[in-house]
């Protein structure tokens, strides 16, 4: 299974970004999709996740701000992060969970900086 993450970059506070990661390889069926993110001297944290049931689930750092959404027919999930702040700069890596088996993306890199 291969991850392709993209859609980071520099945004001002309170401007919006989306991020897109499409899964290709050799997958039969992707139960859960997801997006966690790494800030600088800090813990890799799940920011949202999307069910293959269709829930989903923020951080409550950015819980009304992100959304997570998910298009199975083309393997690719997204995350709209709007209102962003400085504190949200991080990589951010998507994962997929395929069978017993969670793969991740490379990370992409956001920067909130005026």
């Amino acid at each position: 299974v291969q991850l392709q993450a993209c859609g980071g970059g520099l945004v001002q506070p309170g401007g919006s970004l989306r991020l897109s990661c499409t899964a290709s390889g050799s997958i039969l069926s992707i139960n859960g999709m997801g997006w966690n993110r790494q800030a600088p001297g800090k813990q890799r944290e799940l920011v949202a996740a999307a069910s293959s049931g269709g829930s989903m689930s923020y951080a409550g750092s950015v819980k009304g701000r992100f959304t997570i959404s998910r298009d199975n027919a083309k393997n690719t999930v997204y995350l709209q992060m709007n209102s962003l702040k400085p504190e949200d700069t991080a990589v951010y890596y998507c994962y997929v969970v395929v069978g017993q088996d969670i793969h991740f993306s490379q990370g992409t890199l956001v920067t909130v900086s005026s």
